[in-house]
Formats: C-alpha cells, sequence, structure tokens
C-alpha cells in the first residue's frame, strides 16, 4: 500500500528514501546524545554535543523534505514544510539588496576566520580552538552558498 495517494513510483521512492534516513538519523542522535552525556571525556561531550546539534537539524530537514514531498504530490492546500522558491515576493529587490549585503558579510567574517586559523595553528595539538575556528570557517562557506542560491534566483525574479 502507498504512504502517498496519488504518488508515481519515483515520488514513492523518494519518500521511503527520506522517511527511512530520518529514522537513521534519529538512531544516530540517540547514539551522540548518548556519548555527549556519558563520556568521561569533557573534549569529546562538547564535540558530541556539536554533531548532535548538527544530527537535529538534519533530522528536521528529512522530516521536513518528506513532509514537502507529501504535500505536492497529495495536492494539499496547506503551506508546504519547504516553501516553493515562488517569485521572492512583491520585495525580490530588497531580498537581492539584502542578500548582496549579507553575501559581503559573510566573505569578510570568511577572511577573518581564515586569519584567525592561521593565528592558532600552534595549538592544533593541543587545543579544540583550531578545529572549532575550522567549523566556523565551514558554516560561513555554507552560509555564502545559501546566499549566492538566493542572489541567482532574486536575480531572475527582478529581470
Amino acid at each position: 500500500m502507498s504512504k502517498l495517494a496519488g504518488a508515481s513510483t519515483w515520488e514513492e521512492s523518494l519518500y521511503e528514501h527520506l522517511t527511512s534516513h530520518e529514522l537513521t538519523e534519529g538512531a544516530m542522535l540517540v547514539e551522540y546524545r548518548d556519548a555527549a552525556t556519558t563520556s568521561s571525556s569533557s573534549a569529546f561531550r562538547y564535540l558530541s554535543a556539536l554533531i548532535m546539534e548538527d544530527e537535529i537539524r538534519h533530522h528536521k530537514v528529512f522530516r521536513d523534505l518528506a513532509s514537502a514531498l507529501k504535500n505536492d504530490v497529495e495536492l494539499d492546500p496547506e503551506a508546504p514544510a519547504i516553501p516553493h522558491m515562488g517569485t521572492w515576493g512583491d520585495d525580490a529587490a530588497a531580498v537581492l539588496t539584502l542578500t548582496e549585503a549579507l553575501l559581503e558579510r559573510e566573505r569578510e567574517d570568511a577572511k577573518e576566520l581564515k586569519e584567525l586559523t592561521s593565528e592558532l595553528k600552534s595549538l592544533k595539538d593541543e587545543s579544540l580552538w583550531p578545529l572549532l575556528v575550522r567549523l566556523m570557517e565551514m558554516d560561513t562557506a555554507k552560509h555564502i552558498e545559501i546566499l549566492k542560491f538566493v542572489r541567482r534566483h532574486a536575480r531572475r525574479a527582478v529581470k
């Protein structure tokens, strides 16, 4: 029996993949929670807690993807968990302006974090700090990718 009324084979397969991965993510959350609370290593507890925060977000994104797919397939009139891109609203130009400003700030942040990484190199074998700054660099790169995506699509809406 189909979990999605009216779903194509591809949609059904994708839905199965998303929901099964959500279950896998849920199991990983339990493992990270246990590691973050029971390890005798305070460093490992701290790092496990950081990973757990990411896994919680991943779990939510998979749940949202599955929900949005179900919403689309079943032609549910409610707003999907993941909004359709649409036309970026009546303020696409404002979105574009704000995105450009945020991109510049993220790029400045990336430069500052790179400098900080260099300053902390001598601590790489004795502190978590270089790792944490590197993780922030990776987050900043992710933010830049998101903003470039928004810019690309908002530009199309403005034209």
